[in-house]
């Protein structure tokens, strides 16, 4: 396989400003960086992107990757990001043939930072339900209180989103940036770029954003069948979930979740004790 040349352009996620604070003391104070990044493949200009910065020639690949724009690593050829021009020059032997109709059918989605999905992507005709994971209470319990060390941006400056791809609750990769979608497709870069896009019976992909049909459309493309956030669910998010057998697990935080589509696949193994006015699942 040909090697992929890549810039390796990363910034700092952070940087500090002076700001007052309420007892009228002038102090300095972490942000969120933003910054713009317009990705251009083979010259032509695709999309601009607001991101960090942290990872970019990950999140392009994702980007492209998740758009299916770019269908086989051995396609891809070079990534290189320019600060100074705030672009993002990609490079592939094969630009699909249907290219032109593609970018002319965009959605806008409610991702933040008014991420797109390409309209035939929303057909998604090539994805199959996934297997039926099971997932069990004590493990979810386990992988959010594991979740607490990773987010060291949000903790500095907030302003961001996180994901996580984990294998039970184990938290192999976290990634921060200005909009949660952005954050998903820097994961999937990271796999891509790898050469590593397996994932196994268990795995799970949390977001501390919304579970928005491009959330779960992004998780079903990785194969991953449980999806987990600390905020909560669109009703086309539950639709995809529905048809791609993803299981949602929505206001994910302490001991508190709502499950949706989980049948037999969510064993309540951990329940925590019974408040005043709670009712239990019937056995």
């Amino acid at each position: 396989m040909s090697e992929i040349h890549l810039s390796r352009a990363r910034l700092p996620a952070t940087l500090e400003i002076d700001v007052l604070d309420e007892f009228g003391r002038i102090r300095r104070q972490p942000i969120a960086a933003e910054r713009a990044l317009t990705v251009y493949l083979n010259r032509r200009e695709i999309v601009t992107l607001m991101t960090l910065g942290a990872d970019p020639e990950a999140l392009v690949v994702g980007y492209l990757r998740n758009q299916g724009l770019l269908s086989r690593r051995e396609d891809l050829q070079a990534v290189h990001v320019d600060w100074e021009v705030e672009a993002a020059a990609v490079v592939i032997r094969h630009l699909p043939e249907d290219l032109e109709e593609r970018l002319g059918q965009r959605t806008v989605t409610t991702g933040c930072g008014q991420g797109t999905v390409f309209g035939r992507l929303l057909d998604a005709t090539s994805l199959h339900p996934l297997p039926a994971t099971r997932l069990r209470q004590s493990v979810l319990y386990r992988l959010l209180n594991n979740l607490g060390a990773h987010n060291e941006t949000y903790r500095s400056a907030g302003a961001v989103h996180g994901c996580a791809l984990c294998r039970q609750d184990e938290v192999l990769d976290f990634v921060e940036d200005v909009g949660r979608h952005n954050a998903v497709d820097t994961l999937a870069g990271r796999q891509w770029l790898v050469g590593d896009e397996t994932t196994r019976a268990g795995d799970i992909f949390y977001t501390t954003g919304r579970l928005t049909s491009e959330m779960v459309l992004k998780v079903a493309q990785m194969g991953i069948a449980v999806l987990v956030s600390r905020s909560g669910v669109t009703q086309k998010g539950v639709e995809l979930a529905a048809r791609f057998g993803v299981l949602l697990l929505a206001r994910a935080k302490g001991k508190h979740f709502q499950a949706i589509h989980a049948g037999e696949r969510l064993v309540l193994d951990a329940m925590p004790p019974a408040r005043p006015g709670d009712q239990r699942v019937r056995e």
